[in-house]
C-alpha cells in the first residue's frame, strides 16, 4: 500500500503538483503575488476617440432622443400653468405659474370635466376588459383547435384591420340610429352603444398578437389537463389565462389608450355633454373661434394623461415580454 501521510514523498509530490496548477491558474487570470498579497493587473484605459467610436455616440443619440421626447411634455405642462390662456407666451418654460386653469377646469358648468373623466375611465376599462376577453377566446380557438377556414379566418382578421374605422363612420351612425329606434339603451347617444362599437373592432391585430403568444405555450399542458378530464373552458380559464398574462396586459393597455384618445366615433355617437369622453370634451375649449383657452386645454390634457401613465408603469414589466413573445409564432 502507498503511504499518503503528509510527510511521505508521494504526498509531497501531490501537493507540489496542486501548487503548480494553482499558480498557473492565477497567472492565467492575470494575478501576481507581491509580498504575499495578490494584485490584479490593471489594463490601460481606452482613449476617448476609440471610446466615442465604439459606444460613446450611442449615449449622445440617447440623450438627443430623450430631449426630443420630454420637451413637448414640459411645454404642455408649462402651458397648463400659464394664466394668460395662450401657448404663445409659454415659450419661456415655467416663467409664470398659476393654478387658475385647473380651477377653471372643474368650475365650468358648460364643460363638465369631471363627468368626462369618469366617462372615459368607465368606457376605457370596460372596452379593455371586453377586448382582452374576446381576443383571448379567438386566439385560443385559432391556436388550439383545427377547423375548416382557420387560416383564412386569421388572414381575414388581419386584412380587415388595414382599413381605418373612419371609413365606416357613416355606416355606424346609420346603424346606431336604426338600433336606437328599437333599443334606445344601446343606440345613438348611449355609452353602452359606443362600447359595443369599440368591441366590434376588438378582433384583428389583437387576436393575431395573442395567437402568436398562445403558440408559445406548450400543447402538452392542454393534453395533460384533458387526461385529467378538463374541457376547453376549464383549460382556458384556469390554466392558459395565467400563462399568457403578459400579452393580456399588453392588449388591455393598448385598448385602453386607444379608446381614451379616440375622437371620431365618440363625437358622432355621444351627443349630450354629460355623456361625452375627454377627447371630445377637451376639444370644446379650443373649438370656439373667439374663446380659445389653450391653458385650460393643456391642464385637462395633463390630468387626462395620469391614468394611462399609471397603467403603463404598473404593467411595464409585462409589455416587453408580451410584445416580443407574441410577435414570433
Amino acid at each position: 500500500m502507498s503511504d499518503f501521510r503528509p510527510g511521505a514523498p508521494a504526498a509531497r509530490g501531490l501537493l507540489e503538483n496542486v501548487g503548480e496548477d494553482a499558480g498557473s491558474a492565477d497567472a492565467a487570470r492575470g494575478d501576481t503575488r507581491r509580498g504575499g498579497a495578490r494584485e490584479k493587473v490593471v489594463h490601460p484605459r481606452r482613449r476617448f476617440g476609440r471610446y466615442f467610436r465604439e459606444t460613446g455616440w450611442r449615449h449622445l443619440v440617447g440623450i438627443g432622443v430623450g430631449i426630443f421626447a420630454v420637451f413637448p411634455l414640459l411645454y404642455v405642462l408649462s402651458a397648463s400653468f400659464n394664466p394668460n390662456g395662450t401657448l404663445l407666451t409659454a415659450n419661456g418654460l415655467f416663467q409664470r405659474i398659476s393654478l387658475d386653469s385647473y380651477v377653471q377646469l372643474f368650475g365650468s358648468a358648460q364643460h363638465p370635466y369631471g363627468a368626462w373623466f369618469v366617462n372615459t375611465l368607465v368606457i376605457g376599462l370596460i372596452t379593455a376588459a371586453g377586448t382582452v376577453l374576446l381576443g383571448a377566446l379567438a386566439a385560443y380557438s385559432f391556436s388550439r383547435m383545427r377547423f375548416t377556414g382557420r387560416r383564412f379566418g386569421l388572414t381575414t382578421l388581419l386584412v380587415v384591420q388595414m382599413f381605418p374605422q373612419l371609413l365606416a363612420v357613416v355606416a355606424i351612425f346609420l346603424l346606431m340610429v336604426a338600433i336606437g329606434d328599437i333599443f334606445p339603451a344601446i343606440g345613438l347617444n348611449s355609452q353602452i352603444g359606443i362600447i359595443m362599437v369599440y368591441l366590434g373592432g376588438a378582433l384583428g391585430v389583437n387576436t393575431y398578437l395573442m395567437y402568436g403568444f398562445f403558440n408559445t405555450v406548450p400543447a402538452s399542458i392542454d393534453e395533460a389537463a384533458k387526461i385529467d378530464g378538463a374541457g376547453h373552458a376549464r383549460i382556458f380559464f384556469t390554466i392558459i389565462l395565467r400563462l399568457v398574462s403578459p400579452i393580456l396586459a399588453v392588449v388591455g393597455l393598448l385598448s385602453f389608450i386607444g379608446t381614451s384618445s379616440e375622437f371620431v366615433l365618440a363625437s358622432v355617437i355621444l351627443i349630450d355633454p354629460e355623456k361625452q369622453t375627454l377627447a371630445v370634451g377637451l376639444y370644446k375649449f379650443i373649438s370656439d373661434e373667439f374663446s380659445k383657452n389653450w391653458s385650460v386645454f393643456a391642464a385637462g390634457a395633463v390630468l387626462a394623461a395620469i391614468i394611462p401613465v399609471a397603467l403603463f408603469l404598473a404593467l411595464q414589466r409585462y409589455i416587453v415580454g408580451g410584445l416580443t413573445a407574441g410577435s414570433v409564432k
